[in-house]
């Protein structure tokens, strides 16, 4: 479940990480009496349950209450990654001499946690460990053992942090792992962890990711008004016409949309498109033995979002019946038809039926497999994945 911004820095400010005073808006109106009390300059914070909002102009600086009124206006207008704004939280404006990113999350391959630092803050942490590993600084804890200021010191050290300010990072980097740790959180992030010009450290953004099976844990969290909430804000336009549909899924940021049969094949899949050098676009589960119906809407939901630039189709037939997918294909292309390229295959129930369906089907109406390319059991999954990630680069261009 993750958290707003202004809700996790309540977290970290519980926690005696240094945050900024910040208050909330909900029409440009409130944005105006809000600066005009302040009287100085603010920056406007769209609140998005989403990343790179600063890249989609979610956060403006301004200097006086007219100028909030009209750029707060803007800013409730915008729609960022299919979140719209409802709510700004307005700060005062600091001066930035420098960036650092500071994080803790779950290291799953080795069921350890893992501290995460750089001085590169304020960008994709992604992005930093893909161009410049050497940047990246991690430290991995057992579940049960405890951060001691000295690791604290080591990694503020590492990261740039001057060494007049270690004390104070230190304490920052032990609340944050604490944080982590009480509030059965799967991510807590602060980026950037600003130095500002009068040589204070300040989170200047939070967030703060919670596992909603574990939110029953902290009646507390309550008191700040943070209670585990399925509100359709919490998910893209798509995650809610799925929900609608019962279909299990979750949008990612890749082009190659997944479509997959179950979800074990559709972590598979998943694998062998990054190994190939490509990014799924979502995750998907079809369930066991799914009715066309369900496997056409699947289709929809992949078809008509923006960020695919080809459908990635993969299924074993177990409980589930391949012709049944093959029927349920065929119904989406007579009744949607497909704007992207497609690569599938089909293997184990009913296998040899699904591909004569569509042979069958292409032969009747050839324009209707204009995008798509069908294979059985005799093609690698892996070829049909390097298929995939070749039709999305080609898409892309």
């Amino acid at each position: 479940m993750r958290l707003y911004e202004f809700e996790g820095k309540q977290l970290f400010k519980k926690a005696g990480i240094p945050v900024a005073e910040g208050q909330l808006a909900a029409s440009a109106e409130e944005a105006y009496d809000v600066v005009a009390r302040l009287e100085q300059p603010v920056a406007l914070k769209a609140q998005v349950l989403t990343g790179g909002r600063g890249k989609a102009g979610g956060i403006r600086l301004v200097d006086g209450a007219n100028e909030a009124r009209t750029e707060a206006t803007e800013l409730f207008g915008l729609t960022i990654k299919g979140f719209p704004v409802r709510k700004l939280l307005i700060e005062p404006k600091f001066s930035v001499k420098q960036e650092y990113y500071l994080g803790v999350t779950i290291d799953r391959a080795n069921y350890k946690l893992v501290v995460i630092g750089s001085g590169e803050g304020g960008v994709d942490i992604e992005e930093t460990a893909e161009k410049s590993p050497e940047k990246i600084v991690r430290k991995t804890f057992s579940i049960g053992e405890p951060m001691y200021t000295f690791d604290a010191l080591a990694i503020a050290r590492k990261i740039g942090i001057p060494q007049d300010l270690g004390k104070k990072a230190a304490a920052i980097i032990v609340s944050l792992f604490k944080l982590f740790k009480q509030y059965d959180a799967k991510l807590v992030e602060i980026n950037p962890l600003v130095l500002t010009d009068e040589h204070e450290l300040m989170a200047a953004d939070s967030r703060v990711s919670l596992d909603d099976d574990a939110v029953f844990r902290h009646p507390e969290l309550a008191d700040l008004g943070i209670e585990k909430r399925h509100e359709e804000g919490e998910m893209t336009p798509r995650e809610q016409q799925a929900t609608e549909w019962g279909i299990p899924y979750l949008d990612l940021d890749g082009t190659i949309g997944m479509f997959p049969g179950g979800a074990g094949f559709g972590i598979m899949g998943n694998d062998f498109i990054h190994y190939y050098g490509g990014k799924p676009a979502n995750f998907m589960d079809s369930g066991g033995g799914p009715k066309p119906e369900r496997i056409a809407k699947m289709l929809v939901l992949l078809d008509e979002n923006p960020n695919v630039k080809a459908i990635f189709g993969a299924r074993f037939g177990g409980i589930s019946r391949c012709d049944d997918f093959a029927k349920g294909v065929i119904m989406f292309l007579k009744d949607h038809g497909l704007s992207k390229p497609m690569v599938m295959r089909m293997t184990g129930n009913m296998w040899q039926e699904g591909v004569k369906i569509f042979e069958e089907a292409k032969e009747a109406e050839p324009e209707l497999f204009k995008h798509i390319e069908f294979h059985g059991i005799e093609t690698p999954i892996e070829e049909i994945s390097k298929r995939a990630v070749e039709l999305a680069r080609e898409g892309g261009n």
